[in-house]
């Protein structure tokens, strides 16, 4: 365990170290197209999960957000790392900084709360007798599950509407439009509903515990979506593999 951690956190280091040193040389936030974006969200997600599990009995669900952000990571590496000039949309290095960067943390927590989620689904055990025990030894507890999943959407959910506020204010100088319903713009505004809709519910008789876990999944799946559906659907946001 104590490795293991230790490893994280040099992972951690190594990440950060990196975007460091990449914002120094492109003088602005390391987050400018897909490839930025990919190694940013890595490390954000590696960085909620040490600082959750700093607070929480959470080490053991480590395989999930960790394994998250190895395959985003290896993902990185497929994808073009030149250092190119930004297109004049992009060309307001304090609001690309401080956007993208809200955007990347607040997927970095999120990514917590689904491994949270996805856990809670695997250690519910439902007996013949319709109660509910917890399934393994070895994973946290459901009530520690549920309450960290909580804790990382009422930290990310703030900041994920920051950075929509943020971007509608940047596309209004960019575009000379607060908001276009561009593909992007949309699954963002999605993807907050859909935790907006989970904060509503965790707190309903009925929906605690398990429905809540699956709006988890279901949210994270639309951060994906956010992140990744440019890359399908034309749009505003379609340009330099910006993420």
């Amino acid at each position: 365990g104590p490795f293991a951690i230790g490893l994280a956190w040099a992972a951690f280091a190594l990440l950060a170290g990196a975007l460091l040193l990449r914002g120094i040389v492109v003088g602005r936030g390391p987050w400018g197209n897909l490839y930025e974006f990919s190694v940013a969200f890595t490390t954000a997600i590696v960085g909620a999960y040490l600082f959750l599990a700093h607070r929480y009995p959470v080490r053991a669900l480590g395989f999930l957000p960790l394994g998250v952000a190895l395959v985003l990571y290896l993902y990185s590496a497929t994808l073009p790392n030149a250092i190119e000039t930004l297109v004049p949309a992009l060309q307001n290095p304090p609001l690309l900084t401080i956007h993208v960067g809200f955007a990347m943390l607040s997927y970095g927590i999120f990514a917590m709360s689904f491994a949270a989620g996805v856990g809670y689904l695997v250690q519910e055990k439902r007996l013949a007798d319709g109660r509910t025990v917890d399934r393994f030894a070895w994973l946290p507890a459901r009530d520690v599950l549920d309450a960290v999943a909580y804790r990382a959407v009422i930290i990310g959910f703030p900041v994920f509407a920051t950075m929509i506020v943020l971007g509608s204010w940047w596309a209004s100088i960019a575009w000379s439009s607060y908001w276009g319903w561009d593909p992007k713009e949309t699954s963002a505004l999605v993807t907050w509903l859909s935790y907006a809709v989970y904060l509503h519910l965790r707190n309903q008789n009925g929906w605690r515990g398990r429905p809540a876990a699956i709006v988890l999944v279901v949210g994270f799946g639309m951060v994906l979506f956010t992140l990744f559906g440019n890359l399908w659907f034309s749009g505003l946001h379609s340009y330099s593999g910006l993420s």
